[in-house]
């Protein structure tokens, strides 16, 4: 893995899709290019920011003033920050407010938020009027390397974790890194654990890269831009090859299943964010692989370290309050997207930058696993 140019230039990561095709924009104060790139994308479109409170406070009046600027009327809906507004009842109020500001089908709805904000808008922009298009301006480092990119959108069901969506790709992504300088330390960590898992996934260069550079990534340097523009190309890569995830997307998913679990578990809560629970499902992913005899110690004791290094959660003993029991869990995992016909479908790893699909495993072996990895030990 090359080091990163100290250059501070924006960085374009092209999403080639077709007659979808879409660029990614990565770089310090990028936003401010927002309101031009929209008027030559879409000359004449209204657009409809949604955002949640949070966000708002820190950065609507700047995207609002953007678009002004470049002369594009714009509306606002706010929801309540978290992933409980990835429900139905908050869905079917956006999509509500976005037909009363009277947008139509050549207009677009503008995601200014984290992951729960580009799930939520974007799948009811691919609802309302039958689709209408969307701009996702991620501020947090999670969806700024993952969730902004490659068309995933839903909500939460309450038997687990985005069962309710759609593929509705953006037609842009403005990742304005400087964005991320408002982020708690605690979200920005748990963004951190999606630009791990690329490394740990497929590139075990760039999770070598990560283990010497992080901290000048936490600390707002050029390595950001660098990590978060080598997530985004992988992640294009993916998905250009495997846009609805029958085959080998399901990769982008090492670590969630577990992952998921534990975080319907503990209620989608601030006990445990999105990245937190990544983090420990991918240490178990990493686990239970060696426990299969798929992968080394060695390489899962890396991992876990690393993960334990910048602050990530490693062990479930970590988690507030604790997790739900074995039978629980279990019931959860058999709620996740990636079962067929019942049969329990995990992303595993022989070493660091090597998972595949294990498809058809054990129930009996999950459940082993899983009443160990809960004990307090």
């Amino acid at each position: 893995m090359t080091a990163p140019l100290k250059s501070r230039e924006p960085i374009t990561v092209p999403v080639a899709l077709d007659n979808r095709a879409y660029d990614i924009v990565i770089g310090r104060g990028v936003l401010a290019s927002l309101g031009h790139a929209i008027k030559a994308l879409r000359p004449g479109a209204r657009t409809v920011i949604i955002t949640d409170e949070n966000v708002a406070a820190r950065h609507l009046v700047a995207t609002e003033a953007v678009l002004n600027e470049a002369g594009l009327g714009s509306s606002r809906i706010l929801v309540a920050p978290g992933e409980a507004s990835k429900k139905v009842a908050t869905f079917e109020r956006v999509c509500e407010e976005i037909i009363g500001a009277r947008i139509e089908r050549g207009d677009l709805a503008i995601a200014l938020g984290g992951g729960v904000i580009g799930d939520l808008a974007g799948f009811a922009a691919s609802c309302v009027r039958r689709g209408i298009d969307f701009v996702q301006v991620p501020t947090t480092l999670l969806a700024q390397v993952d969730s902004s990119v490659g068309g995933k959108t839903g909500i939460n069901s309450r038997q687990g974790k985005n069962l309710i969506g759609a593929f509705h790709q953006p037609v842009m992504v403005i990742a304005d890194t400087a964005l991320l300088d408002t982020l708690p330390p605690r979200e920005f960590r748990a963004g951190y654990a999606e630009v791990a898992k690329y490394g740990l996934l497929g590139d075990a260069g760039f999770f070598a890269w990560l283990e010497a550079n992080w901290q000048e990534m936490f600390s707002g340097g050029p390595a950001r831009e660098h990590a978060i523009a080598v997530c985004c190309r992988a992640k294009a890569g993916i998905v250009v090859r495997d846009e609805r995830e029958t085959g080998e997307r399901a990769l982008l998913n090492l670590g969630h299943t577990f992952g998921h679990a534990l975080e319907a578990g503990c209620g989608f809560s601030s006990r445990l964010l999105h990245g937190e629970a990544v983090a420990l499902g991918m240490v178990m992913a990493f686990e239970f692989s060696a426990s299969k005899g798929f992968c080394s110690a060695a390489d899962t004791t890396r991992a876990k370290a690393h993960l334990a290094a910048v602050g990530l959660p490693t062990h479930v003993r970590e988690v507030p309050g604790g997790v739900p029991g074995v039978d629980a869990l279990m019931d959860l995992i058999a709620q996740d997207k990636k079962v067929k016909r019942g049969r329990l479908t995990f992303i595993l790893v022989r070493g660091i930058g090597q998972a595949f699909i294990e498809n058809n495993v054990d129930p009996a072996e999950v459940r082993a696993f899983m009443t160990d990895a809960v004990s307090d030990k």
